[in-house]
C-alpha cells in the first residue's frame, strides 16, 4: 500500500512497520550471494565517501547472480579503434567489407573489440561489471548508402564481423573481460537476417532494384492462404551468402512484403525489408537453436540480449529461451542470462514473453517511459507509482521485476539528455545536467537491473535517435556529431571522450558503489510508500526477506523547489547512506519523527 495526499507536500507515514511486512520474491539463493558480494564492500555510511567498487570486489562472474551486475551498453563500432587494420572489414569476402566512412552517421567509423578490450580498465573503475555489445556477427556491410556498422544485418552467425577483428580477437576480449571478473553480453537476433531474398514486383526481375522509397506492401496471411503471394527470388551471385547454409533457402522465410508494425504484419512481415525467419516453423526453431547453443559454445559469453522479441512468435521464444540456458548451463555457465527487447512500455505486454515466453528478462520500456514523463514532461510522481504497481504482472517461479533491466535511452529512442534537450521546456543546461543524473539515480537505485548507454558517462546529449545518438567515443569527424554541446564538459566528440573525472562519470562510478554496498537495493522488494499528482516527493522501500532487516528507504523530489518529508521514525533509528544533494535533516516535536527538506531534483537514501 502508498499513501497518495495528492494536495500536500508532506507525506506522512503512519505506521512504517507495516511497510516492512511484505517479504521479497527471491530465492534464499540469491540472497545468499547478495550477503557474499556484500561481505567485501564496507558498508558503513558513504554519503561523503568518494568510494569505488570494480567488478574484482564481489561475487566471481560464473557463480554472480545478476542482480549483483551494472550493465554498460556500447555500439563497438563507435567505441574505440584498437586495430586500423581491419577498418573497411573483410579482405576476401566482398559482401562484408567496405562501409568506412568516419564523417557519415551511417557508415563504420573504426572501432572494434580490440579496442574495447583496450578499455576495459576505463570501464572496469566505473563500476561496470557487465558489457552488452550490440551485434557482432558477419554483415551485410552495405545496403543503399548506409552500413551495417550497428550489426544488425547478419549473414554469418558464426564468425564475427571483420571490421570488428576476428573470431580470436573476440576470444581474447572475453577473456580479458573475465580476468577482470566482468561479464560480456552478446546481442542476438532470430526475427531476420540480412536482405538478401527481393521481390520482383518490388525490386525488378533481377532483385537489384531499390524500393526504399515505396517499400513493399505486406500481403496478409488471408490472401498468402488465397494463393496472392510475392514472387521471390536471389540476385545473381548471392545464392550463397549466408551461413548456416539452411538460411540461404527462401522456404524458411515468411517473404510477405514489409511490416508496418501492427497486428499480424509485425510477426509475419520483413522489418525494414530485412529478411523475416519463419519461426513458426518446427524446423527452423530446431534450427536457431543450433546456431545459438554453437554460438556458446564457441565463445562461453555469459547471456544474451534478444532483438526484436515481439516480432516474433511467442511459442518461439518459450522452446528457445530455456533449451539456451539448459544449454550454457551444461557448458559450465550456471548464471547464464537472457533479456530481450520488446519495444512497449505495458507491463502486460512486456510480461507475456517473461511468464508464456519463458524469457528470464525484458528490457523494461516502462521504467523508461516513467522518467521521461516525471522527469521531462514534469508529470506527477505517480506515475512512477503507476509503475510499480504493476510489478505483480512479472512474478513468476523464480523470476521478480527485480530481473528488468533498468535504462534511461538507447540506441533507438536516443538518450535522455537528448530528450530532455528537444523538449518543449527549454530546459537550461544545469537543469538537463541535473534531470539526467537524477534519472539515472533512480536507475540505480529503483528495482531492476542498471544499464548505462555508452557515452551518458561522458555527457553526450544526441539530436535525436537512431544514428544521432550513436557517437563516438573516439575523436568524431561527423560535423552533426561535433557541433552538439556535450553536458558538464567542454569537450565535444571531436576529441576522445574517456575522462574518468567528469562529473557523470565520477557520479555513475558513486551509484554502483552505493547499489554494491547494500543488497536491499539489489534484492529488496519494491513498495512504494507516497507519490502525488504533481513534481515532487516520490518515497518507496526495497525491503529483504531475511532477519537482518536491512532495508532501505528511497526518497525522490523532482519538483524544482524544496520538498519536505517526514518519515514516522525517531532520527536515532534510521541513517542516511547517501544522497546526490546536501539535505536538511532535524527531529520533529511528535515522538522526534525525522523530517527531511529535500533540495530540487535529488534523491537521499535512509537504512
Amino acid at each position: 500500500m502508498y499513501l497518495s495526499i495528492n494536495t500536500k507536500k508532506w507525506a506522512t507515514i503512519l505506521s512504517l512497520s507495516s511497510c516492512f511486512a511484505l517479504s521479497a520474491c527471491n530465492e534464499e539463493t540469491q540472497l545468499n550471494t547478495a550477503q557474499k558480494t556484500a561481505s567485501t564492500v564496507k558498508t558503513a555510511d558513504v554519503s561523503q565517501v568518494k568510494a569505488k567498487t570494480t567488478a574484482k570486489e564481489l561475487t566471481p562472474y560464473l557463480e554472480r547472480n545478476i542482480q549483483d551486475d551494472v550493465f554498460y551498453f556500447v555500439l563497438p563500432d563507435r567505441f574505440h579503434n584498437g586495430d586500423t587494420s581491419n577498418d573497411n572489414g573483410s579482405k576476401t569476402i566482398k559482401i562484408s567489407s567496405g562501409g568506412f566512412d568516419k564523417s557519415y552517421n551511417g557508415a563504420y567509423h573504426g572501432g572494434d573489440i580490440k579496442g574495447l578490450q583496450d578499455k576495459l580498465p576505463y570501464l572496469e573503475e566505473l563500476g561496470i561489471t557487465a558489457i552488452w555489445l550490440t551485434p557482432i556477427l558477419r554483415n551485410q556491410a552495405v545496403q543503399g548508402k548506409d552500413s551495417g556498422y550497428h550489426g544488425y544485418w547478419v549473414l554469418d552467425f558464426t564468425e564475427i564481423d571483420p571490421h570488428l577483428g576476428s573470431n580470436e580477437d573476440l576470444q581474447n576480449f572475453i577473456s580479458a573481460a573475465h580476468n577482470k571478473n566482468i561479464k560480456v553480453f552478446f546481442d542476438i537476433i532470430t526475427n531476420h537476417t540480412a536482405d538478401v531474398i527481393k521481390y520482383p514486383e518490388c525490386h525488378g526481375e533481377d532483385g537489384l532494384g531499390w524500393s526504399d522509397e515505396k517499400g513493399c506492401p505486406y500481403k496478409s496471411l488471408a490472401q498468402v492462404a488465397a494463393g496472392d503471394t510475392y514472387q521471390t527470388i536471389i540476385p545473381k551471385g548471392m545464392e550463397d551468402v549466408k551461413f548456416p547454409a539452411w538460411l540461404n533457402d527462401k522456404k524458411y522465410y515468411h517473404n510477405q512484403g514489409d511490416t508496418t508494425y501492427q497486428g499480424e504484419n509485425s510477426l509475419y512481415g520483413d522489418f525494414a525489408g530485412l529478411d523475416d525467419i519463419n519461426t513458426d516453423d518446427p524446423i527452423v526453431v530446431k534450427k536457431m537453436i543450433d546456431v545459438f547453443t554453437h554460438l556458446i559454445d564457441i565463445f562461453k559469453p555469459d547471456g544474451f540480449r534478444i532483438d526484436t522479441v515481439k516480432h516474433v512468435n511467442t511459442e518461439f521464444w518459450a522452446e528457445f529461451a530455456p533449451a539456451l540456458v539448459d544449454h550454457a548451463k551444461q557448458q559450465g555457465i550456471p548464471q547464464f542470462f537472457m533479456f530481450g527487447e520488446v519495444y512497449s512500455g505495458d507491463s502486460k505486454v512486456l510480461s507475456e514473453y517473461t511468464t508464456k515466453g519463458k524469457m528470464q528478462s525484458v528490457l523494461d520500456f516502462g521504467f523508461q517511459g516513467a522518467l521521461y514523463d516525471t522527469l521531462i514532461k514534469q508529470t506527477g510522481t505517480d506515475k512512477l507509482a503507476e509503475l510499480f504497481a504493476n510489478d505483480k504482472d512479472y512474478l513468476i517461479a523464480k523470476q521478480s521485476a527485480n530481473q528488468l533491466m533498468n535504462f534511461t535511452g538507447n540506441h533507438d529512442m536516443g538518450r535522455f539528455a537528448g530528450m530532455l534537450k528537444l523538449s518543449d521546456k527549454n530546459y537550461s543546461e544545469a537543469e538537463q545536467v541535473d534531470r539526467t543524473l537524477l534519472a539515472h539515480a533512480l536507475m540505480y537505485f529503483a528495482r531492476g537491473i542498471p544499464v548505462v548507454y555508452y557515452g551518458d558517462e561522458q555527457g553526450f546529449v544526441g539530436s535525436g535517435g537512431d544514428r544521432y545518438a550513436r557517437q563516438d567515443m573516439m575523436p568524431s569527424e561527423v560535423v552533426g556529431y561535433n557541433n552538439e554541446n556535450l553536458l558538464a564538459t567542454t569537450a565535444t566528440t571531436a576529441d576522445a571522450n574517456f575522462d574518468t573525472n567528469h562529473m557523470f562519470y565520477q557520479k555513475f562510478a558513486e551509484y554502483a558503489h552505493i547499489y554494491q554496498s547494500y543488497p536491499a537495493l539489489r534484492y529488496g522488494e519494491h513498495k512504494t510508500l507516497y507519490s502525488q499528482t504533481t513534481p515532487g516527493i516520490f518515497a518507496f522501500t526495497r525491503q529483504l526477506n531475511n532477519s537482518d532487516k536491512k532495508d532501505v528507504i528511497v526518497v525522490v523530489n523532482t519538483a524544482t523547489t524544496e520538498q519536505k518529508f517526514k518519515l514516522a521514525l525517531k532520527k536515532s533509528s534510521v541513517s542516511k547512506i547517501y544522497s546526490t544533494s546536501p539535505l536538511t535533516e532535524k527531529p520533529l516535536n511528535d515522538n522526534e519523527h525525522l523530517s527531511i527538506t529535500l533540495p530540487p531534483l535529488s534523491l537521499a537514501i535512509y537504512q
